[in-house]
């Protein structure tokens, strides 16, 4: 079977809107949700749901409010990472699921970390990609002016500098740019999209047809919200007081990615940081892994994923 036939898609009404879900497999084993970033949706974990569902359990890939499928709020402005743990919630109980196993990637990863420190009771474990956990958020005052996080945060800018092209050079471009292990910065007289290199081809493991698959989702929720959930939202999050995970916590990090140069990441992960919030903690990192592993190297993400989870068996 192809992956359309194993992927059923389907709506739900949580908290006022219509959320798209993609699911696989049975569950025997247990139920795994993946947590998308940006600029994804849920075919990036098109791999590690179909490995999960053949090692029998179910997967669950939502699009978040505001992207993919799912319907956009009516006002983006109000965007909170509080609101996306909600909706995870929700999204748990409309599937009649009492726990779960999380697995997120980028900015799905804060949701991720704070539903488990919240809500230990409906979580079996943690798998995140690509970021620690860094308590309150990391402090982006050290980098230039032109870095992407930074411009993003303005309102209007990023959708003027978008604007300019078509929605499959601007998910191509923001792609490509966050292959490399450097910071994708723009100069002064530059914008985010003039970074593109459009001579360089894409790699191997992301072709033309998965290009249009995620160009045709953002045709359909456009770039309003993902500008406002997660970068001009960051501030908004405040830091857990005395957070304590109760939880297996697995951190993977491609050892090519770029966020390791953001303040603050290389410490939690190797100086013992994050141990102090999670007891229960293992980091693997992946030689050649760029902040795109899961679809890099599916393949040795998914043995990872497959061996956390039958590592901590769900109890009846």
């Amino acid at each position: 079977m192809n992956m359309e036939q194993q992927v059923e898609h389907s709506h739900l009404q949580i908290r006022g809107l219509s959320l798209h879900v993609a699911q696989a497999g049975k569950g025997e084993l247990g139920t795994v949700v993946f947590l998308h970033g940006f600029p994804e949706i849920w075919y990036s974990w098109r791999h590690q749901m179909l490995a999960v569902a053949a090692a029998g359990y179910r997967a669950v890939a939502p699009d978040w409010r505001g992207y993919g499928l799912s319907d956009q709020p009516p006002e983006p402005e109000a965007a909170s990472y509080d609101d996306l743990v909600e909706d995870l919630l929700a999204i748990l109980d409309a599937l009649s699921i009492p726990k779960a196993f999380l697995v997120a990637k980028d900015f799905g990863a804060m949701p991720a970390y704070e539903f488990a420190l919240h809500h230990p009771s409906r979580t079996c474990g943690v798998m995140c990609l690509g970021i620690p956990f860094l308590n309150g958020g990391s402090s982006f005052t050290s980098l230039p002016e032109g870095f992407y996080i930074l411009r993003w945060r303005e309102p209007g800018r990023a959708e003027a500098d978008f604007w300019r092209y078509d929605v499959k050079r601007v998910v191509r471009t923001i792609s490509c740019s966050s292959l490399g292990s450097e910071i994708p910065i723009a100069k002064e007289d530059q914008e985010i999209m003039d970074l593109a290199d459009l001579s360089t081809p894409l790699p191997e493991w992301f072709t033309e047809d998965d290009l249009a698959v995620y160009a045709s989702l953002y045709e359909k929720s456009g770039f309003r919200y993902p500008m406002e959930m997660p970068y001009r939202s960051l501030h908004k999050r405040k830091p857990i007081e005395d957070p304590k995970f109760q939880v297996p916590v697995f951190v993977v990090m491609g050892e090519k990615d770029y966020v390791f140069k953001f303040p603050g990441v290389e410490s939690v992960l190797k100086d013992g940081i994050m141990e102090k919030f999670a007891p229960d903690l293992k980091i693997t990192y992946i030689p050649e892994g760029s902040h795109f592993v899961q679809e890099q190297f599916p393949d040795k993400v998914n043995d990872l994923l497959v061996s956390f989870l039958k590592g901590h068996p769900v109890s009846a």
